[in-house]
């Protein structure tokens, strides 16, 4: 192990591994370690980011594993870099004082405020927009990153890290919310019981009790089933007709299934990127007058309520965490049918 120190603690029911300073600390720091795709992935010493005026320098505490991370691996968005777009940090160094020292989370996209749809106040459209860890801008499995000071969000003092990194998934399930009115008599179904599906259903639960989670793994489901979410592995029958189906599956037949439950005139929201082409019929929802849309990034505000009352509760989904040595094990392990969500400490 050298210089590294670690210490494994069983903290409710999964494992931390929390590893001990490294010996490159303090001022005057030229590299960092980063996980980087590129063709592959490994975990590399690379020169330390420099920020822009406006932006901060951000050590990163903690960094979740998301399916798009795993996607990026597969072509998606031909992405190559450091990886990584969910994160708790440290300002170390920033333009506006009141930021410096202070933990963090932040909005992934970085917005040029100039073109059409910055213009139109739909920055998360901007046409010359980078993404964290996603699009032409590296991400935060790394002992540091950058990002506009616009795009931060200050972190709750009363959540630990291993929450308060859940801030970014959670925003992105709050996203429908924006889009759709949800009453609280509308039926709803979530198709996937991963880790984007827990969060859509805990946000909807709250606006919606009609509601459903569908999915493969009867372990997965059973953390739902332990707030009182109803749930349903996907064999079994479900009624058809909802108001809205939610698509969470990360699978090309997540939208086939929505169709096939679905009320004419309901809604299916997509949250789920597919690395692969994917062939859709388009004569149902014509005849049915479905409406389809797409929903990515959402508002921190919420997530970042929702995470301090604990009306959204992520600590049951945390399987593993890893330190940032063994970052290639983490995403690997990221990928198995037997693990949920998976953290990396710095």
């Amino acid at each position: 192990m050298g210089a590294h120190v670690r210490e494994l603690v069983q903290k409710q029911s999964y494992w931390f591994i929390i590893e001990g300073p490294r010996r490159r600390k303090g001022k005057g720091i030229t590299t960092m370690r980063a996980l980087v795709l590129d063709g592959g992935v490994a975990l590399k010493e690379v020169p330390m980011p420099k920020r822009a005026p406006g932006e901060a320098l951000i050590r990163v505490l903690t960094a979740g594993i998301c399916n798009t991370d795993i996607e990026l691996q597969k072509g998606y968005m031909h992405f190559s870099g450091i990886l990584g777009h969910e994160f708790v940090g440290m300002v170390e160094d920033c333009d506006n004082p009141a930021l410096k020292g202070k933990r963090v989370v932040g909005e992934i996209n970085c917005v040029c405020h100039r073109c059409a749809y910055c213009q139109m106040e739909m920055p998360h459209h901007c046409l010359d927009r980078t993404v964290l860890g996603i699009q032409n801008r590296n991400g935060a499995f790394a002992e540091y990153l950058t990002l506009p000071e616009e795009n931060l969000h200050l972190a709750p003092n009363s959540i630990r890290d291993d929450v308060v990194v859940f801030a970014e998934p959670t925003a992105a399930a709050f996203r429908i919310t924006e889009q759709i009115p949800v009453a609280n008599n509308d039926q709803i179904v979530v198709l996937g019981d991963g880790k984007l599906g827990q969060l859509v259903a805990q946000v909807l639960w709250n606006y919606s009790k009609n509601l459903v989670c569908v999915g493969r793994h009867a372990w997965k489901l059973d953390l739902l089933r332990s707030s009182g979410i109803p749930v349903a592995l996907q064999s079994e029958p479900i009624e058809r007709g909802a108001d809205i189906v939610v698509d969470c599956t990360g699978s090309p037949g997540g939208f086939p299934r929505a169709l096939e439950l679905v009320r004419p005139e309901g809604t299916i929201i997509l949250k789920t990127t597919v690395a692969q082409p994917t062939a859709i019929e388009l004569s149902i929802p014509v005849v049915d007058e479905v409406r389809i849309l797409g929903s990515r990034c959402g508002p921190f505000r919420p997530a970042l309520e929702a995470l301090t009352l604990g009306t959204v509760n992520v600590t049951p989904m945390i399987t593993e965490s890893y330190p940032l040595s063994d970052a290639v094990q983490a995403l690997k392990r990221a990928e198995a049918p037997d693990v949920m969500k998976v953290l990396l400490h710095m």
